[in-house]
């Protein structure tokens, strides 16, 4: 398949494993085009997870921008048995807590800073409901402040990004009796700071 066909059957199969494969053996293969839709699909998941785990909508976007030149450096290291978004949020990791290092773990947030985690999901939400939904996520992106980085990695990658116990294992190095304990308190601190929130919107 050339690559004209490749991107002519991107509708097709854009959201099948071997699409994600076709583009992955293209980038390995030094296709920069495929890269960039690895990028482009892949973008907004990385700077979710590293927005919530820095606080910080400008230094999340740079870092992302870090993650995807690490990525494209090393696509050669992604094989097979690893899933695209597990390897990059494994990378997006390691970049995160450099920059911690570098410039220290307090990396300042304001209001106007905050941007939408979109934990609904829906791309067609009502004007109110919209609002609504951004004053919940900008309420969670400051309730995920208070949590200490294992607890919201672990919070993020589960219940924001959906992963499995397995992946979010391989991404932080973690044992998954002591993934679920994380969560289990970080749900329990979320519920604590999020309830009076929600008790008024009832």
């Amino acid at each position: 398949m050339d690559i004209p066909m490749l991107f002519h059957a991107q509708a097709e199969i854009k959201n099948t494993a071997e699409y994600s494969d076709v583009l992955i053996a293209r980038a390995q293969n030094g296709d920069r085009e495929a890269f960039g839709l690895i990028f482009e699909h892949h973008h907004r998941f990385v700077f979710k997870f590293i927005y919530a785990m820095t606080g910080e909508a400008a230094a999340a976007e740079e870092l992302t921008q870090e993650t995807f030149l690490g990525a494209y450096k090393n696509i050669h290291a992604l094989r097979g048995d690893a899933r695209l978004k597990t390897w990059l949020c494994g990378i997006a990791k390691n970049v995160v807590y450099k920059s911690f290092r570098t410039r220290g773990k307090d990396l300042a947030q304001n209001d106007d800073d905050i941007e939408s985690l979109d934990v609904s999901g829906d791309e067609k939400t009502a004007p109110d409901r919209e609002f609504l939904s951004k004053e919940l996520n900008q309420k969670i992106s400051k309730a995920l402040e208070n949590l200490d980085a294992d607890k919201r990695i672990v919070f993020t990658l589960k219940e924001l990004q959906h992963l499995s116990y397995k992946e979010i294992a391989e991404i932080t190095g973690h044992s998954i009796p002591k993934l679920k304990t994380d969560l289990h308190r970080a749900k329990i601190e979320m519920r604590a700071a999020l309830r009076p929130y929600l008790e008024v919107k009832k």
